[in-house]
């Protein structure tokens, strides 16, 4: 029996090295172009990890459960303005087994995704280039995005149209306040979530608000 708790914890030792080996890699192809692209507001190394990486990495819970929660199998999970890749390609690494659409409206950022996804090798990445409004409509478990338009009632039909069967939209946002003033106008087209999610060494609210159509 032991042999056998042995056996796991060197398979998520492995995992979790690839993981981090993948995230480091990312990080420098963020670095590499951050100054021609402009993909992130930063060159301070540690403010790139803790304000984008891991607030990309904090509702990784929440998301699994909402997975379990309306049985996607083979989930694909959409990433609207993506820009620099989040939090879609952290959630890429740290979730191999579903798929990933990073979809992106501006050129030159569209190229630095497929090149990522390239040098990472994230053979669970697409991307593509274009407005959610434009993208084929039904295909996602999830729709997420950070630093997304604030939402209206035309942005939300076209984020739904873009969810599947039982599919929901999972917004990353800061203070509970905040969001109260943003979905209190939309109350009569979605149901919806806050659920708190800390980000390490971040002293500041954050939530993943998770929302469906009523």
């Amino acid at each position: 029996m032991r042999q056998k708790d042995v056996d796991i914890d060197r398979i998520f030792a492995v995992r979790n090295e690839e993981i981090n080996s993948l995230l480091c890699r990312y990080i420098r192809e963020i670095e590499l172009f951050n100054p021609a692209y402009a993909l992130v507001g930063t060159d301070d190394i540690e403010e790139l990890v803790i304000k984008h990486i891991l607030d990309s990495l904090a509702p990784l819970g929440i998301i699994s459960r909402l997975l379990a929660e309306i049985h996607a199998e083979n989930a694909q999970i959409a990433d609207v303005g993506s820009g620099a890749g989040l939090p879609g390609i952290p959630l890429a690494i740290a979730m191999p087994d579903c798929g990933f659409t990073l979809i992106e409206r501006m050129g030159r950022r569209t190229g630095f995704l497929w090149n990522t996804r390239a040098a990472l090798s994230l053979s669970n990445v697409t991307v593509e280039e274009g407005e959610v409004e434009k993208t084929a409509g039904g295909r996602f478990s999830i729709v997420t995005f950070r630093a997304f338009k604030p939402l209206k009632p035309k942005l939300l039909a076209a984020l739904f149209n873009a969810c599947g069967e039982g599919g929901v939209i999972a917004a990353y946002k800061g203070r509970r306040e905040k969001i109260e003033q943003e979905m209190t106008p939309l109350e009569n087209y979605a149901h919806w979530e806050a659920h708190p999610c800390g980000v390490p060494f971040l002293d500041e609210e954050r939530h993943l608000l998770v929302i469906r159509p009523k």
